[in-house]
């Protein structure tokens, strides 16, 4: 089979999280060879009428589609897979509309809380229009009253979270100007979510010949972190291999019994959100559970990274399986999307 990879075109000044995608490619590629397959490398950038042309002459029998951000733009990256639905061409993971749904952090917030799935409260100087903020703890909807952490509206890879991205907050003002002032570290717009003190865990989740399966559940520990200091996975955390958060936030895979109940809800909720949102091939979802127990949904990842060290593959050899399995499953989605995607578009026509 002829594969195409598509990612990022990686700029001069490209950050770590960015030329992780080098890494990514070069496993995929070693699986692909193993499993009996050719591939080649296109990078994706805005020039939209060159990648069509390009992926026109390669002729793919599938797109191994690894776009994260376009020109260093996480709001962009719905276009890789909304050109390959236009020129009909399968690919892996998420569609177009999954894919910008859960891009958007505040839209995959609103999707959750229609959904009846648990997401933290969060504020942006838009939904305070009365100058009030909607405290949390105000509703008992979380166990904080006052914490927030300022996230990147569309960026993802934890670009410009650290420890200092926790705030206590006590008026609509302060939390306004919080916002303002972190915006442009973190890609232009930002907002406040409830800052939920607890456990951290993600699960991954992919498809399969019976549906998605809920890989092993990893939960990340924070070692030897001070009782006082925020318990968040930030850049440095992912991607600073000679940072103190790099090396002590190791994630595990193992369990005792009494977590066995909490497991499966995690397991149950993951599931929901794959259905909810539609989601392809494979996912990861990020949760806190609360000291009483409570699990929360952060985030949803449509493309989670596949280097060998990520929490991804790693929780797929938990699984049982090995990284050309896991290609393996990802190539036969592509190609079954492909073709329920093209069905569809007959029948329209």
């Amino acid at each position: 089979m002829n594969v195409v990879f598509l990612h990022d075109e990686l700029r001069p000044d490209a950050r770590e999280d960015e030329l992780d995608v080098v890494v990514e490619a070069g496993v995929i590629t070693a699986a692909l060879g193993e499993l009996g397959h050719r591939a080649a490398r296109l990078p994706f950038s805005l020039d939209l009428r060159t990648a069509a042309r390009e992926l026109r002459r390669l002729r793919p029998d599938v797109v191994f589609n690894l776009v994260e951000s376009v020109e260093g733009h996480g709001r962009l990256i719905a276009l890789a897979p909304a050109l390959l639905d236009s020129l009909r061409i399968p690919y892996t993971g998420a569609g177009t509309e999954a894919m910008f749904t859960t891009s958007g952090k505040l839209l995959t917030k609103r999707l959750l809380q229609a959904a009846g799935i648990a997401t933290p409260p969060w504020f942006t100087p838009a939904n305070a229009p009365d100058g009030r903020v909607p405290l949390p703890g105000r509703h008992g909807d979380s166990p904080s009253a006052s914490r927030w952490i300022i996230k990147s509206v569309w960026e993802d890879a934890s670009l410009g979270i650290e420890d200092d991205s926790v705030v206590q907050m006590g008026s609509a003002d302060e939390l306004c100007a919080a916002i303002a002032g972190r915006a442009e570290q973190l890609g232009g717009e930002a907002f406040a979510e409830a800052y939920i003190p607890g456990r951290e865990f993600n699960l991954s989740v992919l498809a399969g010949p019976d549906g998605p399966e809920v890989l092993p559940p990893a939960e990340i520990h924070f070692v030897d972190y001070a009782a006082d200091r925020p318990r968040v996975v930030g850049y440095r955390a992912k991607w600073d291999t000679a940072s103190f958060e790099y090396s002590h936030t190791p994630r595990s895979f193992e369990f005792p019994a009494s977590d066995r109940p909490l497991l499966a809800e995690l397991c149950r909720i993951a599931r929901a959100c794959w259905t909810v949102f539609g989601l392809r091939g494979y996912a990861r979802v990020d949760f806190r559970v609360d000291d009483a127990g409570r699990p929360w949904v952060l985030e949803i990842n449509a493309n989670p990274c596949l280097s060998p060290d990520a929490g991804f593959p790693e929780a797929a050899f938990c699984g049982g399986l090995t990284f050309p399995q896991v290609i393996a499953r990802l190539l036969a989605d592509a190609r079954c999307g492909g073709a329920a995607m093209m069905r569809r578009q007959e029948c329209e026509v």
